[in-house]
């Protein structure tokens, strides 16, 4: 049995779980941007994949593996399978849900606690000899503790579940939208409250982003969703970039029209420097705290991915269900 890993091979053998299923599988690792061919011509037929969550996988790399039973992504994400292909060739595609749930929860805070104590103009002040005139500035003006906002999350997922609980330890009214409203006895131990979208975005100190890319969900925070929230209101998105207008967000906070945002995630992937939001400048770029696409990228999470991953291996070599299927 050969396995094809579509990613970074130090990552791969960090993670090595103690499982019988490893000794017995070949292993050959290709570099995140590999192209088809390339990866073609180093791995000759595969059993299996595992992609990086950003890294493609084609129908023309399926079809050139006839032995094909599976493709695992090494996260949650999976957009960048073609989920179709693999289901018209009878090949399982799985994720890692919830697997960064607690992590990327984290990540969300850290950002909402970022922007309501303006953490980026703070630390360059304190470089540049200017704490006082910050602080003197910043007292008259308020800091809001994040206890006293309304915060909105935009989808009920796993990472929004977490992100709730966490949310209700500083003391927060916690709204929610979700494509389907969830039964009353969810709402009760979550502590949340439905919300339609439009009134979430123009109601909550904080709107937080937990959704999936869809075709429905792309852009989603456009000009018109940006327009329609407080203008102290605060954008955090630890889901995808491709949920938010890139250009429109850029030009809110140019304009005032919001707060500020929180971003784990931007579009596309890498950031070039040319990219509206790393554009920024002065108060604008104060009000945007930027992080590189690792909430959910722990430790803790790569050692859970990688036991789902085996196991999942182990299951489908012996020709039974694997967990966490999403074709």
């Amino acid at each position: 049995m050969k396995l094809l890993v579509i990613g970074d091979e130090k990552r791969f053998n960090k993670y090595l779980p103690d499982l019988d299923i490893v000794s017995q599988v070949e292993t050959v690792v290709a570099p995140r941007g590999a192209t088809d061919d390339e990866i073609i011509a180093m791995t000759g037929d595969a059993d299996f994949i595992v992609a990086d969550a950003i890294s493609p996988v084609s129908a023309r790399l399926m079809d050139a593996f006839p032995s094909l039973k599976l493709v695992h992504s090494e996260g949650v994400a999976y957009n960048a399978i073609d989920v179709a292909a693999a289901r018209e060739r009878g090949i399982a595609v799985c994720n890692n849900a919830g697997a960064n749930a607690g992590a990327v929860a984290e990540q969300a805070v850290l950002l909402m606690l970022a922007c309501l104590r303006h953490l980026r103009e703070g630390d360059t002040a304190v470089r540049t000899g200017r704490q006082i005139k910050v602080k003197e500035r910043l007292m008259v003006e308020g800091i809001r503790e994040l206890g006293d906002c309304v915060v909105g999350l935009v989808g009920m997922g796993a990472i929004a579940q977490q992100t709730a609980i966490r949310l209700h330890a500083f003391g927060c009214d916690v709204a929610y939208w979700n494509h389907r409203r969830r039964p009353a006895d969810f709402e009760e131990e979550f502590d949340v409250r439905y919300l339609p979208l439009d009134e979430l975005a123009r109601t909550c100190d904080i709107v937080s982003i937990h959704v999936p890319v869809t075709p429905e969900t792309a852009n989603m925070v456009d000009a018109e969703f940006l327009a329609s929230m407080k203008s102290d209101a605060i954008l955090i998105n630890t889901a995808r970039g491709e949920i938010v207008d890139q250009v429109a967000l850029a030009r809110a906070l140019e304009e005032g029209a919001i707060g500020g945002a929180g971003l784990d995630t931007l579009s596309p992937e890498p950031v070039q420097l040319d990219h509206p939001l790393a554009q920024l400048e002065g108060d604008a770029a104060d009000r945007l705290v930027l992080s590189p696409h690792i909430g959910g990228v722990t430790e803790g999470m790569f050692r859970r991915a990688w036991t789902t991953i085996w196991r999942n291996i182990a299951r489908v070599a012996e020709g039974d269900q694997p967990v966490n299927v999403v074709s």
